[in-house]
């Protein structure tokens, strides 16, 4: 059977479907194409003709919801993605934690990248550390990172480090030399940049990795496609993960809930903010 989904349709659709699985139609709005061929193709399996029927099957089988939470996942990304927050992370925020850490006898910095994706936000931060900012302090203090993402798709490319030219376009040519070998028109991540890199399966609405954690980074994630309910409950839990003093890093466009205590912005850079206590 023929399926087909019209823009249209698929709008009438993820307004109905998403607040039921928790998530905020308007962060899906600008990107919702990639969801919609998801949901054409996830038709074709089933051999539905079209969204109306696709709801009548899933008031019929209740296992399909979590097939369609995962169809809602949203995987943009590239390397150095924000250059403000990578530059303010480089020049700023990374050397003060490590003078911080070697002041109180630490030897590493814990960070957390939840909602990594293919890997490259983790990357990112483990080449700024290792290329720019621990050969420029005198402490001997290691980068520890773990990254998270619900989809073990993503997960497996992340771990396989493979990633094509225009992922890297915003990665500054001297740090893309550095990190990566070239084969034809792929880029792969030199072993060096993997040393203290973890990436494990988990949702981060039911699970967050043990802290505590100097940095986390949770960008273009809960603040911009789950609920207001589910951003404040996901937002507690991050953040109580966080050493007082440490930075929590979201999106240039997403701001804290009001509801969130006991965080400043720092020195007005958007989406990048400090847990005072």
């Amino acid at each position: 059977m023929s399926s087909h989904v019209t823009d249209a349709d698929c709008v009438c659709f993820l307004k109905w479907c998403l607040p039921q699985l928790g998530l905020h139609w308007e962060g899906f709005r600008r990107v919702r194409k990639q969801v919609c061929k998801r949901l054409q193709r996830r038709l074709s399996d089933l051999g539905l003709e079209d969204l109306s029927t696709y709801r009548s099957y899933l008031s019929q089988h209740g296992q399909e919801w979590a097939v369609l939470d995962s169809l809602c996942t949203i995987t943009i990304s590239r390397f150095y993605r924000d250059r403000v927050v990578f530059d303010a992370l480089r020049a700023e925020i990374l050397p003060a934690l490590a003078r911080k850490a070697a002041a109180n006898d630490v030897a590493a910095l814990r960070c957390w990248s939840a909602g990594c994706s293919s890997g490259e936000e983790p990357y990112t931060l483990q080449i700024i550390w290792t290329l720019c900012v621990q050969p420029a302090i005198a402490e001997a203090i290691r980068l520890q990172i773990i990254a998270t993402d619900v989809d073990d798709t993503l997960l497996e490319r992340a771990r396989r480090g493979w990633y094509s030219r225009s992922s890297l376009r915003d990665l500054p040519a001297p740090l893309v030399e550095q990190a990566f070998d070239r084969s034809d028109e792929l880029y792969c991540i030199r072993g060096a940049f993997r040393t203290g890199l973890q990436f494990l399966r988990q949702d981060i609405r039911a699970e967050v990795p043990a802290g505590p954690f100097d940095l986390v980074l949770c960008r273009n994630l809960a603040l911009t496609y789950f609920d207001d309910s589910l951003q404040c409950k996901v937002l507690e839990r991050v953040l109580a993960q966080l050493l007082p003093g440490g930075y929590i890093i979201v999106g240039r466009n997403e701001s804290l809930p009001a509801s969130i205590a006991d965080v400043r912005q720092h020195k007005g850079v958007p989406g990048i903010y400090e847990k005072v206590r």
